[in-house]
């Protein structure tokens, strides 16, 4: 038993070491409309035991978690306006990350991209 659990702490650590680019920090495109420049930060750190920290939006990621499957790396993670929870989703896609932000109390469902903060 202990075995495979170091095993299983051993392959998560590999993970995080072959898969850091989604890991740091990111600059989020919110525009609205083309033509349009909105930018927030979004800084992620990626744990060796699945979960997610970091912020999104100026707002302290919760309840983060991440995962390798299929060839791509993606995180889910909660933030908050003091209102209401935003769910957002992203995955590492080339050079640049893809995700989505879900807020319910807001009615609305925000699709967007994201460069690597130079």
């Amino acid at each position: 038993m202990m075995g495979a659990l170091l095993g299983l702490a051993l392959q998560a650590a590999a993970t995080v070491t072959s898969s850091p680019g989604l890991a740091g920090t990111w600059t989020v495109d919110l525009s609205a409309q083309s033509g349009q420049t909105y930018t927030q930060p979004m800084q992620l750190t990626l744990h060796p035991d699945g979960t997610v920290s970091g912020s999104f939006y100026q707002s302290t990621i919760e309840n983060g978690r991440w995962k390798t499957d299929r060839g791509r790396t993606c995180a889910s993670f909660r933030t908050s306006d003091g209102k209401g929870p935003y769910h957002s989703s992203v995955c590492l896609r080339g050079d640049r990350a893809e995700g989505q932000t879900w807020a319910e109390h807001r009615n609305f469902l925000f699709n967007w991209i994201a460069t690597r903060t130079p």
